[in-house]
């Protein structure tokens, strides 16, 4: 997929924990860590927000769009 989920180093530059992460957004921790780990095929703006927040950094500080050699 050409969508990077960066969130693991956008917590790790703030030294935040995923459950510290949970706590604050309000989202469980399996569906954080499933975001971590690029395993969603999408994010409501409303959980985004959140973590952007609680993070204090911007949507593309967490997303990072690649190009890929297939067509679109």
């Amino acid at each position: 997929m050409p969508i990077t989920v960066n969130l693991d180093v956008a917590m790790a530059q703030r030294k935040m924990t995923l459950t510290e992460l949970s706590r604050q957004v309000g989202i469980s921790l399996t569906n954080l860590s499933l975001l971590k780990n690029g395993r969603v095929r999408g994010i409501r703006f409303q959980t985004l927000e959140a973590i952007c927040r609680a993070l204090d950094c911007q949507p593309g500080d967490l997303l990072e769009y690649t190009r890929g050699d297939e067509a679109p």
